[in-house]
């Protein structure tokens, strides 16, 4: 007689009811599913709402905005969906507006454009007029910063508000550290002594390029291509005049505003892509108030800084840029009063101790063979020091940024 003893294991064994087996089955399997999503619903509910866990109700005093705002909050998890896919959220004290947006992997992108300020938001800050020019148009002008005029294309503030100072700048670092400018004049006088200034000298250092030069469009071009910042030299009067005679075409204390003015634009007309106006010579000139004021009240409404080659100690040039808001600089040295190799990377180092105890110091210099040799040996050794050299507008006293 067989018995569960003697039958094989799991034999003869009582079969249940197959519509009570299967419905016990579903309803474990939809208990299971129902708390995965619960979870999986809880998780993005709360990933795609991350203050909502944390939302406390309004308070009575809150105005009709507000409570609209928590409604929507509470209802939707503070997002609304625009037809494009685009989850917009703001917050109420935000200074930014912010546009969510869900990708195909299911993640969040956040992106944040700037909205009107109100009372009691975060302030915006103004980063300033951008300087510098695009590398593959510096040799070009912008045509905005230019008018016509009887001595040439003179340079002006653009409808935009834009200097040719800021234009044309030689964009630096920004870094806080010691920079120094060098500024190499008298180029366009000698054809061979420019081409040199330009292939040896690294672009960092600002070229000056003389009025009376020739052909200085040419040369322009190709030191703007190289990255140089340049600046226009015109001639002044000297006390030392006519032993030390400037040209035909100087800037005169005998000659009245107009004439002076005259002889200013035609000597600015000759290039363009300058940030300013240098002086040659010029301690009689720069002395004296009177012929000088109508000379920075030009340059202040054109937006051109003006670099004075610190030669003179009773230049007034400091005292009515700042009248005027003529962005202004002195040179600390001259490089090569003694024209000699040693002598002039002497005054370089005496430059860089200038320059380290005041944050800045400008040094100028002429195109001779010896200033150049030395000045590219000097910069090729001051980076490894901490030293950047910076066009020459990153250093000046500029009444709209300081």
């Amino acid at each position: 007689m067989a018995t569960d003893l003697n039958a094989p294991l799991g034999q003869n064994r009582k079969e249940r009811p197959a519509r009570k087996r299967d419905l016990r089955r579903l309803l474990r399997y939809c208990g299971l599913g129902s708390g995965a999503l619960a979870v999986i619903g809880l998780t993005a509910w709360s990933a795609l709402s991350p203050g909502l866990l944390s939302h406390s109700p309004a308070t009575p005093g809150a105005s009709e905005a507000t409570a609209a705002a928590e409604q929507t909050r509470a209802v939707g998890g503070g997002k609304a969906q625009n037809p494009s896919g685009s989850l917009n959220r703001s917050g109420a004290l935000s200074g930014a507006h912010v546009e969510e947006v869900l990708a195909d992997d299911g993640a969040t992108v956040r992106k944040y454009t700037p909205r009107p300020r109100e009372s009691g938001g975060p302030a915006l800050i103004d980063a300033g007029t951008a300087r510098g020019q695009d590398p593959r148009m510096a040799a070009l002008p912008n045509e905005s910063l230019l008018e016509d005029s009887p001595e040439g294309r003179l340079p002006v503030i653009g409808p935009d508000g834009l200097r040719p100072m800021d234009q044309y700048a030689r964009p630096w670092s920004g870094a806080r550290g010691t920079r120094i400018a060098i500024v190499v004049g008298g180029l366009g006088l000698s054809q061979t002594g420019t081409q040199r200034v330009i292939r040896n000298l690294p672009p960092e250092v600002t070229l000056a390029f003389a009025a009376a030069g020739n052909s200085l469009q040419r040369w322009m071009q190709e030191a703007r291509r190289d990255g140089h910042e340049i600046l226009l030299q015109v001639p002044m009067e000297s006390f030392d005049d006519p032993n030390d005679d400037p040209g035909p075409h100087a800037l005169r204390v005998s000659s009245d505003a107009g004439k002076n003015l005259a002889a200013l634009h035609r000597s600015m007309g000759q290039i363009t892509n300058y940030t300013g106006i240098m002086n040659y010579l010029g301690g009689r000139f720069l002395s004296n108030a009177d012929a000088l004021e109508p000379v920075m009240r030009d340059l202040g409404r054109r937006g051109l800084l003006f670099l004075d080659d610190g030669t003179s100690a009773q230049s007034l040039s400091g005292t009515l840029a700042g009248a005027f808001d003529v962005p202004h600089g002195f040179a600390d040295l001259m490089l090569d009063a003694e024209l000699s190799r040693n002598a002039i990377l002497r005054r370089l180092d005496e430059l860089e101790r200038i320059a380290r105890r005041n944050g800045t110091a400008i040094g100028v210099a002429s195109a001779f063979d010896e200033s150049v040799a030395a000045i590219a040996e000097w910069i090729e050794e001051a980076g490894g020091r901490g030293i950047e050299v910076v066009g020459v507008a990153a250093l000046v006293k500029d009444p709209k940024q300081n």
